[in-house]
């Protein structure tokens, strides 16, 4: 019999997702729910099973790992690109690394329940009626003001066209938008240090590599307006959060919404839960039913297509 197991289902929803039940009897499944830290807890933990389905990054399969887990054969990773797992290094082992669909429009969506949360002050607001207070902010309406969108793939066109029906003036920028292709999208294209000095609102869309890594630094935070608001739905690490955080808590930027962080789940002591100008998201931008539904019922797939001998959505060490 051969071990399932499914890694970091931190809501308890994931046999729910699919009909996982159809692998049985000769599939053992176990569903983890807690984070396993470091390389030497996920070894000990998943060195007996031949099959697992990572969430996302939730779980890192750096090389170190994989070559301490001898058993294992398939590894199903929620969405078709995962910059936590080592393909070349499965590929060494012998593993083979297959991927899902996931759904573009769920972070678009939290992205703009965000931005609206830090114009008009939505969760600040909400804690003071739980206290008994009453209006206490002053709000910025988005009516005609500037959107930095930094990445217009896929998310960032959503988001930019989401925010185009609020008539707000869309900019954007990466290392190979055109002008052309802006244009097509109805937006402007602008040079990087010019969307961080005149957008009230950056929205970060990248696609994490080495290239993207770091690429909101001191300096482009240092660009902001005193009253622009930046934020995050990407990825941790391409948001300096040392500087975005000093940024903060400074008050040199008006505030931020965060929903991705470099370590996660972010630890209870992070100066960022500290801070009364940020939102705070618990990587929320895929999680809805919906996008489950995609993701597990593929990752069944994959698991049903590997085991018949005819593997589906396989890919390659880029």
């Amino acid at each position: 019999m051969k071990r399932l197991a499914i890694l970091d289902d931190y809501q308890g929803v994931a046999l729910s997702m699919a009909d996982w039940s159809s692998l049985e009897p000769n599939i053992e499944i176990e569903v983890m729910r807690e984070p396993l830290r470091g390389v030497d807890a996920a070894a000990a933990r998943l060195k007996d099973h031949e099959i697992l389905i990572a969430m996302r990054e939730r779980t890192p399969f750096p090389r170190a790992l994989l070559e301490r887990l001898p058993k294992l054969k398939l590894l199903v990773t929620t969405g078709m690109r995962n910059a936590s797992i080592d393909v070349k290094a499965a590929f060494d082992h012998d593993v083979l690394v297959c991927g899902t669909g996931m759904l573009p429009h769920p972070t678009a969506e939290l992205t703009l329940g965000l931005i609206l949360s830090l114009a008009r002050h939505i969760p600040f607001e909400h804690q003071g009626m739980r206290e008994g207070a009453w209006q206490r902010t002053l709000g910025m309406s988005l009516n005609g003001r500037k959107l930095g969108v930094v990445g217009l793939g896929k998310l960032g066109g959503e988001v930019a066209r989401l925010c185009q029906a609020l008539h707000m003036h869309v900019l954007a920028w990466s290392p190979n938008l055109t002008a052309e292709r802006a244009a097509k999208a109805g937006v402007e294209r602008v040079e990087k240090e010019a969307l961080f000095a005149s957008a009230d609102i950056v929205t970060v869309h990248m696609v994490l590599s080495d290239r993207s890594r770091g690429l909101v630094n001191v300096d482009a935070i240092g660009a902001m307006k005193k009253s622009a608001y930046l934020v995050n739905t990407s990825r941790g690490p391409i948001v300096d959060m040392q500087a975005l955080t000093a940024a903060l808590a400074q008050r040199r930027i008006a505030g931020a919404a965060i929903d991705v962080y470099d370590e996660e789940p972010l630890p209870v002591e992070h100066p960022l839960r500290k801070l009364d100008n940020v939102v705070l998201t618990p990587h929320l931008g895929y999680v809805t039913e919906d996008n489950y539904r995609v993701a597990y019922g593929e990752a069944l797939e994959n698991v049903k297509a590997w085991l018949a001998g005819n593997p589906v959505r396989v890919l390659q060490a880029g």
